[in-house]
């Protein structure tokens, strides 16, 4: 048994997104019955079968043994890679999370850290829901725990009155909490989690003198981080956080090929959801990405220099504008696709420095005028089409 593209993207119409852990349900609970070997404490997976779901089984069907067959269990299976990256990377997360230690994923923003955090958590505990969002805003109370004020005026200082915080609970039942865009935190918020990855404990003052003034971690607690290198607002960590955390690097993708599937995939999912087909063709869809890989390296893939932009081309962003074609073309079809891309590019590099606009247009003026010149009918039209980046 395999599951399709359109099982494994599909969502109940009451939802957009499903969590991880309730899209793959299928997969982990094949997983969890096919590898018998041993688990971390508190682990629903072994790290084995952990990086078997996350980067697939590499095309081969595995089969459950007849004395680990059960009703609602498919007996065979062939796993997609869900992670677009190297194996050795997600081995490295998956050690460091058996081994109860601190895992920070750093990167450019669209580089799909959060999604690997998402799946990583999903694996090992079962849910990806324990989840902090780091921003300017986020207080201590967000990694230890905060009141329920009317109980509190009402009875004081109770077990009933407090209010875990996702780290809080993640650490009373042994599971993975995720702090997103931890940099985005005031210093002083981000150092809360020093205590916590050391100590594996949070006082709680305020209950002193009884059984609940102190809340130890289960087996199995730990914490996976994410940080963009790029982004504005950022705050540095101390080196005490530092110290806390193995840090892992997710860079984009490095395959064309890889990076044009899974913008394909993806964005078929979105337009999927929005009650359509997906129809952009393939031609375009690789034509997109090569801009794309092209700005974003700043080198062509025929090695023609390219001045990159401020803003980043990431794989997120030719998602989302592959998604956009592909609504226009299945909601508001009106000529070709292709006279859309330039004003969808555009929109992309505006984001942060007006002077991206100058930089796509000489992205225009060299490598998409040279690709015209040498004959090709979708780089000519491209060409042609130059005055919708004024």
């Amino acid at each position: 048994m395999t599951m399709t593209d359109d099982q494994a993207t599909a969502a109940p119409p009451d939802r957009q997104v499903l969590a991880a852990e309730e899209r793959y349900a299928t997969e982990l609970a094949f997983l969890a019955a096919h590898d018998d070997g041993p688990r971390p404490p508190g682990w629903l997976l072994t790290p084995r079968a952990v990086v078997t779901f996350i980067c697939g089984s590499g095309g081969e069907t595995l089969e459950l043994p007849k004395e680990r067959q059960s009703d609602g269990v498919p007996k065979r299976l062939k796993l997609e890679a869900k992670f677009v990256g190297e194996r050795s990377l997600v081995e490295r997360c998956v050690v460091t999370l058996a081994g109860e230690r601190g895992l920070l994923l750093v990167g450019e923003p669209g580089t799909a850290k959060s999604m690997l955090s998402e799946l990583l958590a999903a694996a090992v505990c079962g849910t990806s829901d324990l989840t902090v969002q780091g921003t300017a805003g986020t207080t201590e109370d967000a990694f230890r725990y905060g009141w329920n004020y009317a109980l509190l005026l009402a009875q004081g200082p109770s077990r009933s009155a407090l209010v875990d915080s996702p780290v809080l609970t993640a650490m009373r039942t042994g599971r993975v909490a995720r702090v997103e865009e931890i940099t985005r935190c005031l210093p002083e918020v981000q150092d809360a989690l020093v205590s916590i990855l050391s100590d594996r404990r949070v006082s709680v003052p305020e209950l002193a003198g009884t059984a609940d003034a102190q809340v130890a971690a289960a087996p199995g607690f730990t914490v996976i981080a994410t940080a963009n290198l790029r982004d504005r607002g950022v705050s540095e960590m101390s080196a005490a956080l530092k110290r806390r955390f193995s840090f892992e690097t997710v860079g984009p993708i490095a395959d064309a090929t890889a990076e044009t599937a899974l913008v394909r995939r993806q964005a078929t999912a979105v337009v999927q959801r929005a009650g359509a087909a997906f129809g952009v063709d393939d031609a375009v869809l690789e034509a997109l990405v090569t801009v794309f890989r092209d700005l974003r390296t700043g080198r062509s893939a025929e090695g023609w220099d390219v001045e990159r932009p401020g803003t980043v081309m990431s794989t997120a962003e030719a998602v989302q504008v592959a998604a956009s074609l592909g609504v226009a073309t299945a909601y508001l079809p009106a000529g070709d696709v292709l006279d859309l891309v330039p004003g969808h590019l555009l929109g992309v590099v505006r984001k942060d420095d007006p002077a991206d606009h100058g930089r796509l247009l000489g992205y225009w003026d060299g490598p998409v005028r040279r690709r015209a010149e040498d004959g090709s009918a979708m780089w000519r039209r491209l060409w042609d089409l130059r005055e919708n980046l004024r």
